[in-house]
């Protein structure tokens, strides 16, 4: 019983690295379309970090900034499509995929969002910030979050009990205040632009599971790149 336990921990370990590198890559391909050199292309620049951070090859990599800037025939287009609507009891959800199918991909959305509510544009994002999301870990012992907030130029702040601090920036500001916090004592481990919830919603015991499968099973759609949820932990 060890060694099958073993062996399906194995398999699952490798499918969800799998899907990482599967959004990695179409994340590069899309960054790569405003220009191959990451040192000029903030976007590719914090995509091929997050790559590299998850032990992405140097040839894979490459591979997809080629695809994504055309430098390779036979280049995969993919289109990016968000998609709002409720979780059940009420729970707003914004969904970001990037597709090469976007019917696919819709009908998908429908049957997933049964247990939901799929709504239209702005039903849902009317209760959102869209912001820049950063994680960064302290890098010492006196790494101060509050400091390194004002300092780097972040909005606002908010500290894990791991101790990892998650540093929300302007939009037109998640470059900067990237490039700004190791000189502040933080390693920025992510970087992305994303949706932060105004109002979240508060859930325990049966209703709390079944917002969790609900999320579980989008999240787990190969189109699917993030998942925003306006839910307290």
């Amino acid at each position: 019983m060890g060694a099958q336990w073993k062996a399906k921990h194995r398999e699952a370990a490798a499918n969800a690295k799998g899907k990482l590198f599967t959004k990695l890559t179409k994340e590069i391909m899309i960054a790569a379309r405003n220009g191959a050199d990451p040192d000029m292309n903030p976007r590719l620049r914090l995509a091929v970090e997050q790559a590299k951070k998850a032990s992405m090859t140097r040839e894979t990599l490459e591979r997809a900034i080629k695809k994504g800037s055309g430098q390779l025939d036979g280049a995969v287009n993919y289109e990016k499509v968000t998609y709002e609507g409720f979780a059940p009891h009420q729970v707003p959800v914004i969904v970001e995929c990037l597709t090469d199918n976007v019917n696919r991909t819709i009908s998908s959305m429908r049957v997933l969002f049964r247990k939901g509510q799929l709504g239209s544009s702005g039903s849902v994002s009317w209760d959102f910030d869209h912001v820049g999301l950063i994680e960064a870990s302290p890098a010492n012992a006196d790494a101060d979050p509050e400091l390194a907030a004002i300092e780097a130029g972040a909005q606002d702040f908010e500290t894990n009990d791991d101790g990892v601090t998650l540093f929300i920036t302007d939009t037109t500001d998640l470059d900067l205040v990237c490039r700004a916090l190791p000189a502040q004592g933080f390693t920025v481990e992510s970087a992305k632009l994303g949706y932060r919830p105004k109002n979240p919603v508060s859930l325990t015991g049966e209703a709390l599971e079944e917002v969790e499968h609900f999320l579980a099973a989008i999240d787990d759609d190969d189109d699917v790149q993030e998942v925003y949820v306006g839910l307290t932990d």
